[in-house]
């Protein structure tokens, strides 16, 4: 599809944004019954070594075999923690996700740890610790996260025995110990019979139960309406709830019903997902989202043989393809919504969806990113088991491809309105168009990045630790989460609220100019009084300029034009600022007539943000010298000379 878009007229612009296009690709694909026919007994499409096949196993885990027994080794003598009850209440009297979340996720890496190990060595001598992890989580009220319990009927955070919760981690842990069932259940019967049958049956009570039994999930989206969000949920949930059914449904029927059940809840996603595949969640999420649905189309196809698969489908490469486009070096991304500025991805899921959709940007990307790790990468996903034991399938291949960055100029997703832009002078600009009801929204239709040999100057702060309010109706009272606290103006004093109805019109990308325009005053209420906000942004070949061109129907408080910074601004000169940060120096330039320029330093307390940030960032603030119905403002950034000490 992106192969395409480059190929329109000069100019780009965006016709069906926010639309929700039944393309219900994978119901198309195939019927209940052809689903039924395709399908394969879990013993003839699992590709990997038994358990007993030691030297499968050492091929398999090859150069990584010691360093995975060490793992396990180190959880030998792990003591399994209580998550109590009051862990739980915790996230009601405190906010706090943490007091439930640490015990929970040290269990469950300790439990992973011993689990590999022992794929790996094949001895025996770490299955006691297993039995004890399981048993341990088997004993669990819920698999489920305190902050999701919210989805219970009676709406509180402590689990209720007479409701089973899927979400994230429920989905991952059933996923997880299907896949160790399915390797260890003889290890286990020599032990004791009870124990594999128990973890059986209590994946079938937590998992394979309530998901055919209920609509009401709503990440399964089975009753979409119109306006409703899917997010990275659906995949990430469905792609584990597939894998239990795949490795203990038997039932033919049974398995068929429940395979074509998730293809119906998979297709919400695709369909709520823009043709041009850009994730409006930003990269952090990308792996969850569009890598998750990767990891369930992986897994529907090897149960099928192949019969059903749509990796061949543009879209799908494009949704694939954004992760390599959001690259901006060194580590940095494009980080829109909740994302963080730093990441990349996981090498071995961008390496496999590459290869399945022959995208040589995401394989060479893949190799990129292992080889800015000293050549290695981590290959033991904790609870999510088939990236685990598909990272060992591919690892060393990962490692032998040639990475590469992608070299395309520009990228534009139309209907997301997410435009990214290069120059030879190492600027790479990105800016978003957009609605203020995405997933993992912040206010922030217009806003903008900029970065200068890879390095933020002109930047998306991203989102603090989560709490209770972060998903909460207190959500935008975060400083984060407000458009002033993003590159944006604060027009007549007010700044952008939030509803899927204040959004963007006019959005366009002009290739021939290097130009990207959009009008925001759709972003902002009524009391803002704006007529027409327009946003031109053009990448020059020494520098970005912006200007905003606005008209308003009444004057009541003074513009203000918002800038956040990595660098400390230096605005001791009028009608020049410069931003100095690890040796590179940008300035920007404004008119000196029309504006004061102001900073505030916010200091970083949260360590989400501190350890991307530093201890401080910087707000630069414009404000308007006097009010006018009409205006132009022109913003310049360029290179700067460093000035002698």
């Amino acid at each position: 599809m992106m192969k395409k878009l480059f190929l329109l007229p000069v100019l780009l612009a965006c016709l069906a944004a926010f639309s929700h296009e039944p393309r219900n690709l994978l119901q198309k694909k195939a019927s209940l019954a052809q689903v039924k026919a395709s399908l394969v007994p879990a013993a003839a499409w699992v590709k990997y070594p038994a358990y007993t096949d030691r030297k499968g196993w050492d091929m398999l885990t090859g150069p990584l075999k010691a360093a995975l027994i060490k793992d396990g080794e180190a959880a030998l003598n792990y003591n399994w923690k209580v998550v109590k009850a009051t862990d739980y209440l915790a996230y009601e009297r405190t906010g706090s996700r943490l007091a439930m979340e640490t015990p929970f996720q040290d269990n469950n890496v300790a439990l992973s740890n011993l689990v590999f190990a022992e794929l790996a060595e094949g001895k025996g001598r770490f299955l006691d610790q297993i039995i004890n992890g399981l048993w341990q989580t088997c004993d669990m009220s819920s698999w489920a996260l305190s902050a999701h319990l919210t989805a219970q009927k009676n709406k509180r955070n402590l689990p209720d025995y007479r409701e089973e919760i899927i979400d994230l981690t429920s989905g991952d842990l059933g996923s997880f110990l299907s896949w160790t069932w399915y390797f260890f259940r003889q290890e286990f019967d020599k032990v004791n019979p009870v124990i594999a049958a128990r973890l059986k049956q209590e994946i079938t009570n937590r998992i394979l139960v309530p998901y055919m039994a209920r609509s009401d999930y709503w990440w399964q989206a089975l009753n979409y309406k119109p306006g409703m969000m899917v997010n990275n949920w659906n995949p990430w949930c469905n792609s584990n709830v597939l894998a239990c059914f795949l490795l203990l449904e038997e039932d033919k029927d049974k398995l068929a019903a429940a395979v074509y059940r998730t293809m119906q809840s998979v297709d919400e996603f695709i369909n709520y997902t823009h043709e041009d595949g850009a994730c409006e969640e930003g990269p952090s999420y990308w792996g969850h989202a569009a890598g998750k649905l990767y990891d369930y189309l992986q897994l529907l196809s090897n149960a099928s043989r192949g019969q059903l698969s749509i990796f061949q489908e543009p879209m799908i490469k494009s949704m694939g393809d954004y992760i390599a486009r959001s690259y901006v070096g060194n580590g940095w991304v494009v980080n829109f919504a909740d994302a963080s500025a730093k990441g990349g991805g996981e090498p071995g899921v961008i390496y496999r969806y590459g290869k399945a959709v022959q995208s040589r940007d995401m394989q060479a990307f893949a190799a990129y990113l292992a080889a800015a790790n000293k050549g290695s990468y981590t290959v033991n996903a904790v609870r999510d088991f088939f990236r685990t034991i598909e990272n060992l399938t591919t690892y060393r291949e990962v490692l032998s491809a040639s990475p590469a960055l992608p070299v395309n100029a520009f990228t534009w997703y139309p209907e997301t309105q997410f435009c990214y832009m290069k120059n030879s002078n190492g600027f790479f600009f990105a800016a978003k168009g957009g609605f203020n009801n995405e997933s993992h929204n912040h206010n922030d239709v217009g806003s903008f990045s900029l970065y200068v040999d890879t390095l933020p100057v002109i930047i998306d702060v991203g989102v603090g630790t989560y709490s209770k309010q972060t998903f909460s109706n207190d959500r935008y009272t975060i400083w984060t989460m407000q458009s002033n606290y993003h590159n944006l103006p604060m027009i007549n004093g007010e700044s952008q609220p939030f509803g899927a109805q204040y959004k963007a019109s006019n959005v366009a990308f002009d290739a021939n100019k290097n130009k990207f325009s959009l009008n925001i005053a759709g972003a902002y209420q009524q009391n803002a009084a704006v007529k027409s906000w327009m946003r031109y942004y053009t990448l020059q070949p020494q520098a970005l300029v912006l200007e905003d061109v606005f008209e308003l129907s009444a004057q009541k408080q003074a513009n203000q034009v918002n800038f956040m910074t990595w660098a400390r601004p230096d605005v001791s000169k009028a009608g020049s600022v410069v931003l100095i940060k690890n040796g590179t120096a940008i300035q920007l330039q404004y008119d000196a007539s029309l504006f004061n320029a102001t900073v505030e330093t916010i200091p970083q307390t949260d360590v989400r943000l501190s350890r991307v940030w530093g201890n401080e960032l910087y707000r630069l603030s414009l404000t308007a010298k006097k009010q006018s119905l009409k205006g132009r403002y022109r913003f310049v950034f360029t290179r700067n000379q460093i000035p002698n000490k």
